[in-house]
């Protein structure tokens, strides 16, 4: 079969399942429907259509279509060569889809993401704590598409195996309790989003650092809800937390190029949040002022007349000039006809 855009998505061929002894049958690689198509270059993969064919192409296969080839014809998974191209694939696959969705592009995340967890469970079994970061991976990519349903599964299927290791380490707990945080904010149970978003914070200092990265997203990310629940001043003093570390961190990483790109673009995400914040909260206190001065110009001016007087007492400031201005702009404010008023 010619692919739908030659030089994109690869070369597929035609198979027909019953062609295939029984115990040996071929899956779609995404879905796990019978599949139907074959990757002519690694002849490995296979797919119900051409459809998943071109998405996982353009997701992730390009990359490990010959990289596949050694991982899938050897079955002996305790020969110490194929677990490591296993977990080198698995670390291919984890970065391309993170990488995918600081872009935003979660439904290409999905192949690379599909293909971590698969890997996984291929080189540790099902039902481990290895497969904890694939599972939170896979939620993700879904969480960005909306399939809040096959989120919630994958988020309690690493929760359980969270449960059943307590003396797990910090950095999959905390990673397991930022995806719960951001499907309960998602959810609107915002109360539950904050607590796992205050777990999330209390094992990424514990693991990373006070001023890390980890700890800066769980900043904002708990920001995020309360500036849902309309409390703003709690949201000023988690931004001011981000700010600082986000200039620390960007100075940080320049080691590392994927995480770089990634950690980029989530990081200005951010800051355009918070000036997008600030700017609203901004015209807002304005408005406030303005409206405080309109309906009480008498106490305004008592106010300005006050701190000029003790501004006045006080040597080597640069509060005099501004109180003047505001003081005139009271006075003016009360001799301006107001509209209604004879």
């Amino acid at each position: 079969m010619e692919p739908d855009e030659p030089g994109t998505s690869g070369v597929a061929t035609k198979i027909m399942p019953l062609a295939f002894p029984k115990g040996k049958e071929k899956y779609c690689e995404l879905c796990q429907r019978e599949a139907y198509i074959q990757c002519s270059e690694c002849q490995v993969t296979f797919y119900c259509n051409a459809d998943h064919q071109q998405a996982d192409w353009v997701g992730i296969h390009e990359r490990i279509c010959q990289m596949l080839v050694p991982i899938r014809t050897m079955k002996d998974m305790y020969d110490p060569s194929v677990r490591k191209k296993n977990q080198h694939l698995i670390k291919i696959c984890t970065l391309v889809a993170q990488s995918k969705l600081s872009e935003g592009k979660g439904e290409e995340a999905l192949p690379a993401a599909h293909c971590c967890l698969q890997t996984s469970i291929d080189l540790y079994g099902p039902n481990t704590i290895q497969l904890v970061p694939a599972y939170i991976l896979l939620a993700e990519a879904n969480m960005g598409l909306g399939n809040l349903a096959v989120v919630a599964e994958l988020l309690s299927q690493a929760e359980w195996a969270v449960l059943k290791n307590p003396e797990l380490g910090a950095s999959i707990q905390q990673q397991l309790h930022r995806s719960l945080g951001q499907f309960y904010t998602t959810t609107g149970n915002l109360e539950t989003a904050l607590f796992h978003f205050a777990n999330d914070i209390y094992f990424a200092c514990e693991e990373y650092g006070l001023d890390s990265s980890a700890t800066t997203k769980g900043y904002f990310l708990i920001a995020d809800v309360f500036a849902r629940q309309g409390k703003t001043l709690i949201v000023h003093s988690l931004y001011s937390e981000v700010c600082p570390c986000t200039h620390f961190n960007t100075k940080g990483i320049q080691d590392y190029y994927n995480r770089l790109l990634s950690q980029r673009v989530e990081m200005e995400e951010m800051l355009r949040v918070m000036l997008e914040f600030e700017q609203k909260q901004s015209r807002r206190d304005v408005n406030h002022i303005l409206l405080g001065l309109c309906l009480f110009p008498c106490q305004a001016q008592d106010f300005a007349s006050t701190a000029l007087q003790a501004s006045l007492q006080i040597p080597k400031h640069k509060l005099t000039e501004p109180i003047q201005e505001l003081l005139q702009q009271v006075e003016s404010l009360q001799t301006e006809p107001q509209p209604g008023f004879a």
